[in-house]
């Protein structure tokens, strides 16, 4: 089966590769690593943290290091403190993601996101904050001050 998009002069036919940057376009970098950000709504002690203050915080870190970020709404999740003999704690974080392109994942910025994190971590009272980049996890525990 052939498809055509004449607007953007692109040919497929079977066996050839679909190039989408073509397809759409696109003259802006392409985002391959995708980095994703929970952000809780308790403290690990299972009291409420400015949730919003949060989500908004993220949201314009990886916006200003990376060119955007979307935050899904609160979904439900677990967490258990092992710090706290294995208290589970129940929440409903916001998971917040980005797509990366490769040349910005550097180690400046991902400095940058780390302060930031930190920052939550340390002032929401956080037992652990989890960062996801290219479906690896990274529990940061250890918050660095600034």
């Amino acid at each position: 089966m052939l498809s055509y998009v004449k607007s953007a002069k692109v040919t497929h036919m079977p066996g050839t590769p679909v190039k989408p940057q073509e397809v759409f376009q696109s003259a802006l970098p392409a985002g391959t690593s995708l980095i994703v950000i929970f952000v809780p709504n308790l403290d690990r002690d299972g009291q409420p943290i400015n949730q919003d203050y949060w989500v908004d915080e993220v949201l314009t870190t990886l916006g200003r290091l990376f060119r955007g970020a979307t935050a899904y709404p609160r979904g439900r999740g677990v967490w258990r403190d092992d710090e706290h003999g294995g208290t589970l704690l129940k929440e409903e974080p916001v998971i917040v993601f980005s797509y990366a392109a490769e040349e910005a994942l550097t180690t400046a910025a991902l400095s940058q996101l780390y302060q930031t994190l930190s920052r939550m971590g340390r002032q929401a009272h956080q037992g652990e904050i989890g960062v996801v980049i290219d479906g690896k996890y990274y529990g940061i525990t250890e918050y660095v001050e600034g």
